[in-house]
């Protein structure tokens, strides 16, 4: 894949980013869809058989079908050529058995929650009788939050209908169920083994059986039960360890018959809830003493040997009696007889055939093959631990730039992931130098501003990956927009890289000062300080000072750069009465007219209060008043006015000759009002 390549007119492939026994995985770009995908490309061994292309395309079919947040989604599947693919979700984790090799054993709990969550994987599956076939750590992935996707589903199927003609054994030999090896019909609960021999391995750091070659194996996984995995390690509880060991039931019917039912169990577990679980089987095979479970090894020249009837354990006590069943019936004495000739011919058929089938198709004429294991993602000092311990030397070992990888770590191996090899062959390593440093850079596009759904779309064109930091306060972008991003727009950015964004939890609110009983000036300069803009109006008050601030309008609480009105006092808008005290009638009156004002005048008795006839007393009201109001003024008696009377509103009291008693009569009532409200 040196050269640039497009399959499907879809798909530029960019890189390599790991590979297996069937298929070899790369990152892409799709571009109709506009979104990165992992492409699984199978090896020419399985493109160039018509069988396997069959089965492929239903498998694959049946696979994108399945919808679970536990499943690596599949987008697609296509042939360019001769070459077939698989379009997938891309992920960015690593697989389980890597972990394992790195971490070793993990914590229970988290056992019983990887274990949980590939039964929901599971489930699915089954409910569409898509039976996995090849549940192992190397097809599970771990994501950066510690969820996990299981892959492959489907794909397992399509390989047994190409190796099936090969007489090749299906499956990895370390995970495969008894029935499987026997090539017997596959159920769900054939799916159920092989992921309690992968939570074994979790729990322990070791697999279950172990050999040195894939026969060994596949015998132990027939007739050899599981060192318990709490005499591995002290910290698997005896809860967990019997729901390990009943999923590892030999016989089908004992273990967990679906996965919901072990989910349930699993998750009764993680809650801390009692699990009710038998104790598993102890002894698969005996000869001589009960619990001898070393593999018998045929004899040379084709004879066989009679396999011994298996002794069973239930709930923790043998039944070694020769004339019980393993459901504890008795059986009469010829019926005893048959079940051990049927017993023996079933084990010996397993065992020719397994031997048959392995030899013929893994052992290439006697010479003896390891798989490769996966190094890919350790140091270089676990990767040469791990193919040692396979048996396997490391031949070279070179560095390339590597943006899937850290610096350090092993990112491409050769030969790959699961390939047979000879025992004693070298693997080549390439170690990554992290991140090319002249790897294009790409320009972040102006997302500030743009709805989120917008701005991932615009990322996702240039190839960077997004993340979103946080909501924050904006008076410039509206809720739900863009606010500013890292690095900047306009900025450079490797591509692949993540560029963080901010979103605008819409305008900032903030209190709005107190600003009563400032002059103008300051009330202003206090407010557009606290981030508002201020704009000015007067009103009338007759308890505030011209030019001095009332109010605001809002009040309490406003966005921070929103407008402010600034209510300050023109004054009272009230005309100042004169004072009328020494003023004659006459004075008093034009200094009334004289400021706005209509005079009243009554009399009263002068003497009474020090004041000479014909001068004011008193008036009403006194200070200020709106313009036009008309004052009441007391004015004392004169010799005419006494004895004429006096007119009001202004008028002098020169009366009628008429009405002079009448009148006269009026003054004094009046005068007694008038005085008496001056008194007041």
């Amino acid at each position: 894949m040196s050269q640039p390549t497009v399959l499907g007119g879809r798909y530029l492939i960019q890189d390599k980013v790991g590979s297996g026994g069937m298929a070899t995985v790369y990152r892409a770009h799709d571009q109709t869809l506009d979104r990165t995908v992992a492409i699984k490309i199978m090896l020419p061994q399985y493109a160039s058989d018509p069988t396997f292309a069959a089965r492929f395309k239903q498998e694959a079919q049946a696979a994108a079908a399945l919808s679970s947040p536990y499943i690596v989604s599949v987008y697609d599947w296509g042939k360019d050529g001769d070459t077939y693919f698989i379009a997938m979700e891309y992920l960015r984790g690593t697989d389980l058995k890597t972990g394992i090799r790195t971490h070793g054993a993990l914590d229970p709990k988290k056992v019983a929650q990887i274990g949980s969550e590939i039964c929901g994987a599971l489930s699915v599956a089954h409910k569409h009788e898509i039976i996995h076939r090849d549940i192992k750590p190397q097809n599970i992935m771990v994501l950066p939050d510690g969820n996990i996707k299981v892959m492959d589903f489907g794909i397992a199927r399509a390989k047994n209908s190409h190796l099936t003609q090969d007489n090749n054994v299906l499956g990895t030999a370390h995970y495969v169920s008894p029935e499987q090896t026997r090539g017997q019909e596959l159920g769900p609960t054939s799916d159920l083994y092989s992921l309690g021999v992968v939570m074994y391995e979790c729990a322990t750091g070791r697999v279950p059986f172990d050999g040195d070659d894939a026969i060994s194996v596949a015998l132990k996984q027939v007739n050899e039960i599981p060192v318990p995995p709490s005499q591995l390690n002290p910290k698997v509880d005896p809860d967990l360890e019997r729901i390990i060991l009943k999923c590892m039931e030999k016989d089908p019917a004992m273990r967990f018959q679906t996965a919901d039912e072990l989910r349930q169990v699993l998750n009764s577990y993680l809650a801390g809830r009692t699990v009710q679980i038998a104790e598993p089987t102890r002894v698969i095979g005996a000869a001589g003493a009960a619990g001898d479970t070393t593999t018998k090894v045929m004899p040379a020249g084709g004879s066989t040997t009679a396999m011994p009837r298996a002794v069973g354990r239930r709930g923790g006590v043998a039944t070694g009696t020769p004339d019980m069943t393993a459901t504890g019936s008795y059986q009469p004495e010829k019926k005893r007889h048959t079940g051990r000739i049927v017993a023996a011919v079933v084990a010996v058929v397993a065992i020719i055939a397994v031997a048959a089938v392995v030899v013929s198709g893994l052992m290439g004429g006697g010479s003896q093959t390891v798989d490769v294991p996966s190094v890919l993602g350790m140091t270089e000092d676990a990767a040469r631990a791990a193919l040692e311990a396979e048996g396997l030397e490391v031949d070279s070992v070179t560095e390339e730039y590597n943006s899937d990888y850290d610096e350090g770590q092993v990112c491409d191996q050769n030969p790959d992931e699961g390939q047979k090899v000879p025992e004693g062959s070298k693997v080549s390593l390439v170690i990554s130098q992290g991140t090319d440093p002249t790897e294009d850079q790409v320009q972040v596009p102006d997302i500030v501003g743009r709805d989120e759904a917008t701005a991932q779309q615009m990322l996702a064109q240039v190839g960077l990956e997004y993340q979103r930091v946080d909501e924050e306060p904006s008076s410039d972008v509206g809720e739900g927009d863009i606010t500013r991003c890292d690095p900047g727009v306009g900025g450079s950015a490797q591509r692949g890289s993540t560029v963080k964004y901010w979103v605008s939890s819409g305008e900032e609110e903030v209190d709005i000062p107190d600003v009563a009983d400032y002059d103008q000036d300051n009330a202003k300069r206090l407010l557009e300080n606290a981030g508002f803009v201020v704009t000015v109006a007067t009103e009338e008050s007759d308890s505030v000072s011209e030019g001095v601030a009332i109010r605001t309008d809002p009040t309490g609480k406003a966005a921070k750069g929103s407008s402010v009105t600034l209510y300050v006092s023109e004054g009272s808008g009230k005309t100042t009465i004169p004072d009328l005290t020494g003023m004659t009638k006459s004075q008093a009156e034009n200094a009334l007219k004289r400021a706005g004002f209509t005079a009243r005048f009554s009399y009263d008795d002068g003497s009474q209060y020090g004041v000479s006839p014909d001068h004011v007393i008193s008036w009403n009201p006194t200070g200020s008043a709106d313009e036009g109001a008309t004052v009441s003024v007391v004015v004392a008696w004169t010799t005419s006015s006494n004895s004429s009377g006096s007119s009001s509103s202004g008028n002098t009291s020169t009366g009628n000759s008429d009405n002079s008693s009448g009148n006269a009569a009026d003054s004094s009532d009046t005068g007694t009002e008038d005085g008496a409200d001056a008194a007041e």
